[in-house]
């Protein structure tokens, strides 16, 4: 509405402006001039809804700053001052449209969330399938979830081995293997290969459907921020109205009040607050974050308590080898060579790991043979006329007992373990790695940007997360947190003080919303993107800081642009109020105004030479 509003102002004043300088005056009646008639099109049109939604909000007391702009309109229009009343009208929408740029719909998260799951399941029947509406699936039935689908139910598994990735759900960095007996989640994604299930509870009951009541608790119980206009307007406007009350009672003259609410009319606030807010926007565009609720720029520099998600957040969202344990007589360099040289011939999440680690090493592969990979055996191979076998702790107890008291003590993270000719060889560990730069970016949150407490919050192992914050310097932790507890928690620490999350998982959307400020790390769940404020799309903690720093400057220039202009605006009232503007120069002075608060407000939209200062 405000955009059509703008528009139609603009076009009504440039008509009138060629009716009255282009043309020979013509009186059409009720001495309105033919001039005039665009100007009256614009008030009837424009001015009229705009006043009655202030009218409305002041009833219900809820007294913006913009509140001037409706009593200047209004009296324009009593006074015959129509120019005066249309530029008004084209101030006070063309700021609401700036307002309101890439402001997201609430509605989307839901919307978001829906769409990722699927509309039908396929359900065993006399041996066949059948496409099922997810509303008639039932407890118990048998169901078959393809490749690449996504699961419709939480279940178990009957039939075929494979892996899941259940990362946006739980938290946990790694795809799942699944075997017969294992269990999986409504919302995971299948992987290569096609399992068959049982549904253990109704589509409405299961994991992610339970998420999506949590997401709706959260929107309905989003923060309202207050923002810099109406902090600012909350003693502007009182101030305009007296001094425009006091110059008309002084003179007698109507015109007088109308000539100092014109240039009160708040447009600094209106204009050129959003203006470096886009400003914001564009560079942060730049730099790889995408602003998706505008209000998050005024209110990230006040947030007290940063609450991080684990995985993708703090670490880099992949298992990395961390331990090679060689048994006796065996050497760590020569097993990893071994167990690369199979590796490299299967897709199990670990296997990439291993890889990579023998390629930092720049060890030398060897020709495997008689490669295979039975579903849950873990992989076989032969390696010069020597068979190995990787496999996990817990099969191999289960054939071999007597290693238990031989194998290292478990600790947290993944693990797999190596037997060379039947003889066990070794082991080794995986952990999901810390970023480079965490333990920095946390340790400069407290002195550069005022933090006074740190979380560390995650779905995931109370030891993988007490190792991460041990590595990064967090001391507290909440570990095994379901959606729902993370939403408590963070509703509980923003009710105290402002609050930032980040996170990336779809299991962390309710607390993203439920946070002063929500920030989701890359583009792989568009509910994530969806819920939070701002998405970093490279997952970087660098880009994190540097929008902080946008922030920050954002809002110094912004209030330069507001307080600057606004103290124009009272000089230009003084001057109206003792008869030296009319109603039209005080709107032309206003318009002065609002192009030197503009053009320091587009400052903003170039960057500094340096935007980071914890590297």
């Amino acid at each position: 509405m405000y955009a059509a509003i703008a528009v139609l102002a603009g076009l009504g004043i440039v008509a009138h402006l060629i009716l009255r300088f282009a043309l020979e005056p013509v009186t059409v009646g009720w001495g309105v001039s033919r001039a005039d008639i665009p100007l009256l099109v614009v008030l009837a049109l424009g001015g009229t809804p705009l006043v009655l939604e202030l009218a409305w909000k002041a009833l219900h007391a809820q007294f913006g700053s913009d509140l001037l702009a409706a009593i200047s309109i209004v009296a324009a229009v009593c006074l015959g001052e129509y120019l005066a009343g249309a530029m008004v009208v084209l101030m006070l929408s063309g700021g609401q449209t700036l307002e309101a740029y890439a402001v997201r719909s609430a509605r989307s998260v839901l919307n978001a969330l829906a769409k990722r799951m699927p509309n039908v399941a396929h359900r065993k029947q006399n041996g066949s399938l059948v496409d099922i509406s997810l509303a008639e699936v039932a407890v118990g039935d048998l169901l078959q979830v393809f490749p690449h689908e996504t699961c419709p139910v939480d279940g178990t598994v009957i039939d075929g081995h494979g892996v899941m990735d259940e990362s946006y759900l739980t938290g946990e960095p790694y795809k799942i293997s699944k075997a017969p007996g294992t269990t999986v989640m409504s919302g995971a994604v299948n992987g290569e290969t096609s399992l068959a299930i049982r549904a253990d509870r109704l589509p409405v009951d299961s994991r992610y459907a339970r998420i999506m009541q949590v997401m709706r608790d959260s929107e309905q119980s989003r923060p309202r921020l207050r923002r810099l206009a109406d902090q600012l307007g909350a003693w502007y406007t009182p101030l305009a109205v007296l001094l425009a009350l006091i110059a008309w009672g002084a003179s007698g003259s109507p015109q007088r009040f109308l000539a100092v609410l014109v240039v009160a009319t708040p447009c600094p606030l209106l204009i050129a607050i959003p203006v470096a807010i886009i400003g914001a926007i564009s560079l942060c565009a730049r730099r790889g974050i995408i602003v998706k609720d505008p209000a998050v720029l005024e209110k990230i520099d006040e947030c007290r308590t940063a609450i991080f998600d684990k995985t993708g957040t703090l670490t880099y969202g992949e298992p990395k080898l961390t331990d090679v344990i060689p048994a006796a007589g065996f050497q760590a360099d020569a097993l990893l060579a071994d167990v690369a040289s199979l590796e490299r011939y299967s897709k199990h999440p670990l296997s990439g790991a291993i890889t990579r680690g023998a390629e930092e090493k720049k060890l030398a592969l060897h020709e495997a043979t008689e490669v295979r990979e039975p579903a849950g055996e873990g992989m076989h191979g032969v390696l010069g006329g020597r068979p190995i076998q990787v496999t996990s702790r817990k099969k191999l107890l289960l054939k071999h007992p007597e290693l238990a008291s031989t194998l290292p003590e478990m600790t947290g993270g993944l693990e797999c373990v190596v037997l060379e000719a039947g003889q066990y060889a070794g082991l080794l560990r995986f952990r999901d790695a810390p970023r480079r730069d965490g333990a920095l970016f946390v340790k400069h949150l407290a002195p550069r940007h005022h933090f006074s407490r740190v979380m560390l919050v995650s779905g995931d192992r109370q030891s993988e997360v007490q190792y991460l914050a041990d590595q990064v310097g967090i001391k507290e932790v909440h570990y095994s947190q379901s959606p729902e507890q993370k939403l408590e928690l963070v509703r509980h620490e923003t009710a105290a003080a402002a609050t930032l999350f980040m996170g990336d998982g779809i299991n962390d959307a309710p607390a993203l919303t439920a946070a002063t400020v929500g920030i989701a790390f890359g583009q792989n769940s568009e509910v994530t993107s969806e819920a939070a404020g701002a998405v970093i799309l490279d997952s970087s903690l660098t880009r994190v800081d540097e929008f902080l720093h946008i922030s920050r400057r954002m809002k110094k220039i912004a209030l330069q642009s507001a307080v600057g202009g606004m103290a124009l605006s009272v000089g230009g009232m003084l001057l109206a109020a003792f008869g030296l503007l009319s109603p039209v120069a005080g709107a032309v002075m206003q318009e002065v105004i609002d192009v030197l608060a503009v053009v320091n407000a587009l400052r903003v939209a170039f960057p500094p030479k340096v935007l980071t200062d914890f590297e």
